[in-house]
Parts: structure tokens; C-alpha cells; sequence
């Protein structure tokens, strides 16, 4: 009787104490995820903003998701060996920013998934073999920059009609550009643009390249997405307007320093996306099932600010479309 008595306390406990020490369990089954840009580390407000989506799919980072970040602080030769960082680490997949650290991640491994928040022609670059499989290890959100340039090129056109001449800014160390250069070259001349393409080594080429363009009779100034403009944002913008140059870009910060006019995707659209593939892979999607996807939804930007100093007039129709003036 009381062997009987013990084992029926016994088995009692077991069925109280299991579904605590299930979930438990299920709480420390923490995913390993790595993080690699090019640019400059994030601002708490970006990584927030970032991890918002992630929370929303149910990754929360300090609970189920570990973020393992690496930033090359412009420094394109480093990705490669921050990618073997990450991979030393035993990160389950590697998020990217960028043509070029999806390019060193897929140097490091063509075994764990990529995720490309945001990259310009994967295929063209040789990323992945098409956008609707795209075979590999590989997938992501694909803006293609080199159409979005001629697009930002064409509003500044249409809002300059008289700008023929245009200083088009490259990070000599990022391959994307060399692999698009051509097309961009086709796409400026479509508009009646004379492109003046100038390659820039690192921030202390900054001001002189904008000099260059202005030496060589450039009338206005087209800004990449690279980090390098990014990140040198207030130095690159400080010599834009010493000469006077109606300038595109893609970046919201780069408007807001200082440039005349942005046209890109909206930002939100690029972290949910991203924040998707992560979700399905994580929970045992393969990347070379899953397409890659593009922008859907864009917005217009005049810094009207930088307008008044340049003195120029906003068109009515211009300004009719833009999402956001900065006044």
C-alpha cells in the first residue's frame, strides 16, 4: 500500500510539473541568426526598427533569437572575413545588406541560407540564377538600383529640364557597379544625360570627387546607395551645395541632410520582406524555393529646403506627387 501511495504522488507531480518544464524547455530553444553590412553600425532607433517586424512573426531577440551583428565600417575588404565570423559562430542564416555583403557571405558558404534585405540585380551580379528560383542557398528582396537610378535621374530631369550633364558617384570597391555600369550608362542617354562617372576610394575622396564633377561641367549629381555615401552623408552634402549641384539620391537620409530630390521603396516594405524570408526559412523553408522579391510600393521626396538655397522653383506637378516635402 504504500509503494502504491508513493507511486501515485509520484506520478501526480509528473503530470502537475510537465507542461512548466515543457515550456521551459520550449523557451530556451534559442535561433542563431548573423547580420552583415557594409556601412557603418546601425543606431539603436534602425535596430529597433528592424526588429520590429521580426517581433511581429514571433522573433524576439533576448528570448528565442539571437542577433549576431558584423559591420565592415565601409571597409568592403573586410566582409569576407566577418562572414567567417559569423559562420564560426554556427549562425543558422546571414542576413545582408547590399549587393557586395551578399557577395562575400556567398564566397564564405554555399551551404547556410543568405537573406538579402536589399540587393541590385542579384542576377546580373551572379547572386542567384533567377528571380523566380533562385537556386542556391541565396534568396531576398531585390531592389534593382540601376533602373531606380534612371527613374531618380528622370524626375530630376523633368524638374531640370536643362541639366544635361550629370556627375554620377561610384564606391570603386563595390562590384555591383562595375557589373551595371554600362546598362546605367545606356539608361542616362535614353534621358539625353551625359553621365560623368566618378569613382570614389573612401570618405576622403568625398569632396574632391564632387569637385571633379563640377570641373568637368556637371550640372547636377546623382548619389548611390552605398554605404559610403550613406555613412559620409553630411561631409559628401556639405560639398554638394559648396557647388551648387541639384543632387538624386535613394537614401532618406541623404534627403534630409541636404539632397534636392529622393525617389526609392519605401523603407518599411524592404524590413517586412526581409523579415519574411527570415520567418519562412527559420522555420524550414529552403532559400532556393523561395522567389525573390521586389519593391511594390515607392515614394517621392523634394527637400524643398535645398530647393529655396539652390533658388529653384518646384514644378506644381512635381510637388502635387511628391509623399513628403521637407520644408
Amino acid at each position: 500500500m504504500t509503494d502504491r501511495r508513493s507511486f501515485l504522488r509520484a506520478l501526480a507531480y509528473a503530470v502537475i510539473s510537465a507542461p512548466p518544464i515543457a515550456r521551459a524547455q520550449a523557451q530556451t530553444v534559442v535561433r542563431r541568426m548573423g547580420y552583415l553590412k557594409p556601412g557603418a553600425p546601425d543606431s539603436p532607433e534602425e535596430t529597433q526598427r528592424e526588429s520590429a517586424f521580426l517581433r511581429k512573426l514571433g522573433w524576439i531577440e533576448g528570448e528565442n533569437l539571437r542577433v549576431e551583428r558584423r559591420y565592415a565600417n565601409g571597409t568592403l575588404e573586410l566582409l569576407r572575413p566577418l562572414a567567417e565570423d559569423l559562420l564560426r559562430l554556427k549562425v543558422e542564416l546571414i542576413v545582408t545588406s547590399g549587393t557586395a555583403a551578399t557577395l562575400a557571405a556567398k564566397s564564405a558558404t554555399n551551404t547556410i541560407p543568405i537573406v538579402f534585405w536589399s540587393a541590385g540585380d542579384p542576377v546580373r551580379t551572379g547572386l542567384v540564377a533567377s528571380l523566380a528560383r533562385p537556386g542556391g542557398n541565396i534568396t531576398g528582396y531585390s531592389v534593382a538600383q540601376t533602373e531606380m537610378n534612371v527613374k531618380r535621374l528622370a524626375v530630376l530631369r523633368e524638374w531640370l529640364p536643362r541639366v544635361h550633364r550629370v556627375g554620377i558617384l561610384q564606391n570603386s570597391a563595390n562590384p555591383y557597379f562595375r557589373a551595371t555600369r554600362e546598362e546605367l550608362d545606356r539608361g542616362c542617354r535614353t534621358l539625353g544625360i551625359q553621365p560623368i562617372f566618378v569613382e570614389v576610394a573612401g570618405p576622403g575622396e568625398l569632396t574632391k570627387a564632387v569637385s571633379e564633377v563640377a570641373r568637368r561641367g556637371g550640372r547636377g549629381l546623382l548619389i548611390g546607395s552605398d554605404s559610403l555615401f550613406q555613412d559620409n552623408q553630411k561631409e559628401l552634402m556639405r560639398a554638394v551645395l559648396k557647388y551648387a549641384l541639384p543632387s538624386t539620391t535613394s537614401r532618406v537620409h541623404i534627403r534630409e541632410t541636404g539632397a534636392l530630390v529622393s525617389y526609392d521603396p519605401i523603407d518599411s516594405e524592404e524590413m517586412e520582406r526581409g523579415a519574411s524570408f527570415v520567418d519562412r526559412i527559420l522555420r524550414g523553408a529552403k532559400p532556393a524555393d523561395l522567389p525573390v522579391e521586389q519593391p511594390t510600393r515607392f515614394e517621392l521626396a523634394i527637400n524643398l529646403k535645398t530647393a529655396n538655397a539652390l533658388r529653384i522653383t518646384v514644378p506644381p506637378a512635381l510637388l502635387a506627387r511628391a509623399h513628403e516635402v521637407i520644408e
